[in-house]
């Protein structure tokens, strides 16, 4: 895949691990400021489950060759019309960016090969959308006694004029809550690759 990221460099771009979401976040308004794609063409991802536990390979925490479970993650969808649907992870090893192709076969895998506990489903959510809408004030992030599990990114956390916290609206994968459209991971790998077909 030649280089024609939309973004900085991987190691530019704002990045706190464990705060995926924001991370991408951060790519949309990045491209949103600098306009170094149309936000048509993108879309951000939310991998997750009903039981909240999805695994992903090629992930930097990982050990070896073993996946990542994951209770949620999140990644950016480049579409284009001409040329093959990219892939924008800040958590993986994988080029950055990534074909959807590679990305598939290298991080998403199969879930033929999984339990079904661990099938993997994804909401696709148009990247304006998101920006307009997404909002998350990292109580999820705290531990009872209020201390952080992971220490929050340096800028102020995301809010809209309606909300100070929906995070949960993106992870869930009921189709009639939230935002943009859920898939199975079969199903999302057959959409968006046609778009890579010339």
């Amino acid at each position: 895949m030649t280089d024609d990221r939309i973004t900085l460099r991987q190691d530019e771009c704002d990045y706190t691990s464990c705060y995926c979401e924001e991370n991408v976040w951060k790519l949309c308004e990045f491209v949103r400021r600098e306009r170094s794609a149309s936000l048509q063409e993108l879309f951000v991802v939310f991998i997750s489950n009903e039981n909240r536990t999805v695994p992903l390979w090629k992930q930097k925490s990982a050990r070896g060759d073993q996946p990542v479970i994951w209770d949620y993650h999140v990644v950016l969808l480049h579409v284009r019309g001409q040329g093959e649907a990219a892939i924008y992870d800040l958590d993986s090893v994988v080029p950055f960016p990534c074909s959807l192709k590679i990305y598939a076969v290298h991080a998403l895998r199969s879930d033929q090969c999984l339990k079904p506990a661990y099938h993997r489903k994804l909401r696709v959510v148009p990247a304006d959308c998101f920006l307009s809408n997404f909002a998350s004030d990292r109580s999820h992030m705290k531990n009872s006694d209020g201390s952080w599990k992971m220490r929050p990114p340096p800028y102020p956390p995301i809010s809209t004029a309606d909300s100070h916290m929906n995070l949960d609206d993106f992870i869930c994968m009921k189709p009639t809550v939230g935002w943009g459209h859920v898939f199975t991971l079969d199903h999302f790998l057959q959409h968006y690759n046609k778009h890579s077909l010339s």
